[in-house]
């Protein structure tokens, strides 16, 4: 009988802590935008929108590797409850991954703000109309979303040092592999 894996795949592992860079260049991006003024602080937000288009793109690829590679199962020795919070926030952060930018996007197009890839290329706009209206709508539910992901950001990586410093369990190994496995 083949062993169970005991670590994420090479692609599982890249998407991962890609995406969980580009999520912390997001909150250092909107903290510069507040900070400044002017053209400096448009040039944060357009950066903004670029980085929260790449993890959208990044993210449903990274769902889309998700669905043909199952999650490696979680230890036995965790609890029911604990194992359907880990799935349930898993699962939130793809809601929250995909939903934001989304909703970033949706805000932009109808406010009728072009969206520039990092300079490369227009991105097109959505067919949403409000103007300004809607536009600050959409973006208030896009900041109320921000809050709630850095308490889910706060809650996985609470949980993640629990396995590690309490349980003493190798959760966290299977996404930071140099971390020794533990017998």
């Amino acid at each position: 009988m083949a062993e169970p894996r005991n670590r994420y795949s090479t692609v599982s592992l890249i998407l991962h802590w890609l995406i969980a860079a580009l999520v912390v260049t997001q909150i250092g991006l909107f903290i510069a935008h507040e900070l400044t003024e002017g053209p400096i602080s448009r040039e944060f937000v357009s950066i903004h929108k670029s980085v929260g288009l790449s993890i959208l793109v990044l993210t449903l690829g990274r769902l889309g590797w998700r669905i043909a590679n199952p999650a490696i199962p979680l230890p036995d020795t965790m609890r029911r409850w604990e194992k359907l919070l880990a799935r349930g926030t898993h699962v939130l952060f793809y809601a929250f991954l995909i939903g934001m930018p989304l909703v970033g996007w949706a805000a932009s197009s109808a406010g009728g703000r072009d969206i520039q890839w990092f300079g490369l290329f227009a991105w097109p706009l959505l067919p949403i109309e409000g103007g300004r209206e809607v536009a600050g709508q959409l973006m208030d539910m896009h900041e109320l979303a921000a809050k709630a992901l850095y308490v889910l950001l706060a809650l996985h990586v609470a949980g993640a040092l629990k396995h590690h410093f309490i349980d003493r369990d190798n959760v966290l190994h299977r996404m930071i592999p140099w971390i020794p496995r533990r017998p």
